[in-house]
């Protein structure tokens, strides 16, 4: 693979849907799906107006075809087509001519930032306007202008995009973006551009658990699914929330409301083992759908990595959130953490020592060929007696690679060998731990373990 390969496919198809106008509903949702679905085979659902979820509604359907603010001499001040962010998202209709005092009263400006176009919306509260440039408004001069907005809200649905693959076990790992954003790249079209490929690269082996693929509008879609879906939560072991992974800061990770979930270890082990710099901060109720998949009558242990934090880079939710602010070697090394994750989750199972009453004789077991000086031998010796020692049915591989201070793939390498050799063997492949260990305080669980695993 040529370097920055996965980071390259990620921004050509944030290419190909920067120009769409998205938003909670509408036709803009349907076509960056469909583009998807040429990728990866999601299914795509509808889920009529009015339809209730918890204690929402499902809004009405919006639309927009054009938009404009003409001058006295019909030339466009703003123009719809140039910039779909020049419009509020969710805005009514109207034409007319208007005097600029009054308009004024409907328009949205970054004075802090004279170039940048902000994005915003009203969802909930029927309204119109438009967003533009600081510049752009002081250079507005006339008494009078025409302004049109030719947008629909009306009876329709909420659309979004799911992908279940089917693993060896039953158990999920659910993984969400959101797709409601207009013509933003890091919020939140590298999201929607890294899970694309992330789903492609599980459909490519049969993965271990099972894996829900959500693509979703911001909120409203996690609710709606949430409430449309109560009976799948139960086997949602956790998840992330994909979003904010293509700008140049460091990778941070927004922990789950636990804390201290095995999720939590699992990503913070994949940061130090990356030996870079990152940031680590705690669950907070706000932010993204990680709030919704959280909050306390749900219970998934959902967290987010992402690069920089929503709201915490000057370009957020303003026109420089563009094709040049993200980039494909950024986009590249978020995919590759994001693969560490899946592998980390894939494989952190727990192992038993097939002889456990004090340390096996490895010189009879071909052992030693394998442990030597040379830094390339395949075989880490440090990580092989850690493993003897706490592969006991209540250590899995990331608690003892933690504990070890060692890198997760050189704890899975080595127990990899160690079960060749007949040393070790899996003894429960979903990480969940005993609260005893079988050997030392359970002599009738010994018994059964040596028979289960034909133990001599």
């Amino acid at each position: 693979m040529r370097k920055n390969e996965s980071g390259d496919e990620i921004y050509s198809l944030i290419k190909k849907l920067y120009p769409i106008c998205r938003s909670i509903t509408g036709n803009g949702v349907r076509k960056t799906l469909g583009i998807i679905k040429d990728i990866i085979p999601i299914n795509i659902y509808e889920v009529p107006s009015g339809t209730k979820v918890f204690d929402w509604v499902v809004p009405k359907e919006w639309n927009i075809h054009n938009a404009y603010i003409k001058n006295l001499k019909g030339k466009k001040i703003l123009d719809f087509n140039k910039s779909n962010l020049y419009v509020l998202g969710y805005s009514l209709p109207i034409k007319k001519k208007i005097k600029l005092a009054e308009l004024k009263k409907n328009l949205y400006t970054l004075p802090k930032y004279p170039n940048w176009i902000p994005y915003l919306t009203s969802y909930y509260n029927p309204s119109w306007g438009f967003c533009l440039s600081q510049k752009e408004y002081l250079s507005l001069k006339d008494e009078e202008y025409e302004v049109c907005i030719d947008s629909t809200l009306e009876n329709g649905s909420l659309t979004y995009g799911e992908l279940f693959i089917q693993g060896d076990l039953k158990q999920e790992i659910l993984l969400s973006t959101y797709l409601c954003h207009p013509s933003l790249c890091n919020d939140n079209l590298s999201g929607v551009g890294l899970l694309t490929y992330l789903a492609k690269y599980l459909m490519e082996f049969k993965p271990h658990y099972s894996y829900r693929i959500l693509f979703i509008p911001e909120t409203i879609g996690a609710i709606t699914w949430l409430s449309l879906n109560k009976n799948k939560i139960q086997n949602i072991k956790y998840g992330l929330v994909v979003t904010c992974v293509g700008d140049p800061g460091n990778l941070t990770y927004k922990k789950t409301r636990d804390g201290n979930s095995e999720l939590d270890q699992i990503v913070k082990k994949v940061l130090d083992d990356s030996g870079e710099d990152y940031n680590l901060i705690d669950f907070f109720p706000s932010g993204s759908d990680e709030r919704q998949f959280s909050s306390p009558g749900i219970n998934i242990q959902v967290g987010s990595l992402m690069r920089t934090i929503y709201g915490k880079y000057e370009e957020y939710h303003t026109s420089a959130d563009n094709l040049s602010f993200i980039e494909s070697s950024f986009l590249d090394d978020s995919f590759k953490k994001y693969k560490e994750v899946l592998y980390l989750i894939e494989n952190n199972n727990l192992y038993l020592n097939l002889n456990p009453q004090c340390e096996p004789n490895l010189g009879t077991k071909g052992i030693y060929s394998l442990i030597g000086g040379n830094k390339d031998e395949p075989l880490d010796k440090l990580a092989l007696f850690w493993i003897l020692n706490l592969s006991d049915g209540t250590n899995s591989l990331l608690d003892i690679s933690i504990k070890a201070k060692i890198k997760f793939s050189v704890i899975k390498n080595t127990a990899d060998i160690l079960s060749e050799k007949g040393l070790i063997k899996i003894y429960n492949s979903n990480g969940i731990k005993n609260q005893f260990n079988p050997y030392l305080k359970d002599e009738d669980f010994y018994k059964k373990a040596k028979e289960k695993f034909d133990l001599k």
